[in-house]
């Protein structure tokens, strides 16, 4: 898929400006749902080949790629894989991963984002995770707030992270800070952008 979407502007070096840029651009796609299709497929095929029963996602907000319908395809496929979502623990600031389904109960978090209700909460074998950009290596951008970061520093093991997003938020000279927690594998709607060999 060709990238018809170019940054209006050189992005910023700052992380909040630039974070708050490419959500910005992200939101203006006028072919967010195509570029949508085309990662759905992308990451359909790339479960695939993975041997993980259990995956953790997220809720999409802010424009992000919405993992849902892939997952579910994926889950129904064998009945003892499930997938999770994140609850936030206002103590720790980490994340812990509750199964979700289609039309499971859904309350919203202290950050308006909705989680599933008193359902069983399971470690993931596999971890997919949205960014608001990414560089070289693995290395995300995400919302500032370090939950992925502080979750992985602590899960063991730890689960295998692919990151997903749309090609528009790459950005070549990303440096890593001493919290970064790299991802093993990064999908775009153009297809596998970069894994861990």
């Amino acid at each position: 898929m060709s990238d018809d979407f170019n940054l209006s502007f050189e992005p910023t070096r700052d992380k909040r400006a630039l974070r708050k840029q490419l959500q910005a651009e992200r939101l203006a796609m006028a072919d967010r749902h195509e570029r949508s299709v085309h990662l759905q497929q992308v990451l359909r095929v790339w479960l695939v080949g993975r041997q993980e029963r259990t995956i953790g996602a997220y809720w999409p907000i802010k424009g992000e790629f919405d993992a849902l319908p892939a997952l579910y395809r994926w889950s129904e496929a064998e009945p003892d894989r499930r997938i999770g979502l994140p609850v936030v623990d206002r103590e720790t600031k980490h994340l812990r991963f509750h199964v979700w389904y289609p039309g499971c109960p859904m309350e919203e978090d202290a950050y308006g984002i909705p989680k599933p209700k008193d359902t069983e909460a399971f470690e993931p074998e596999l971890l997919l995770v949205a960014c608001v950009g990414f560089g070289p290596r693995g290395l995300r951008l995400g919302y500032g707030g370090g939950f992925y970061d502080r979750t992985l520093a602590d899960l063991r093991p730890r689960p295998y992270t692919v990151g997903v997003g749309y090609m528009h938020g790459h950005v070549p000279w990303l440096e890593a800070e001493p919290h970064d927690v790299p991802l093993d594998a990064m999908l775009t709607e153009e297809g596998v952008f970069w894994q861990r060999a």
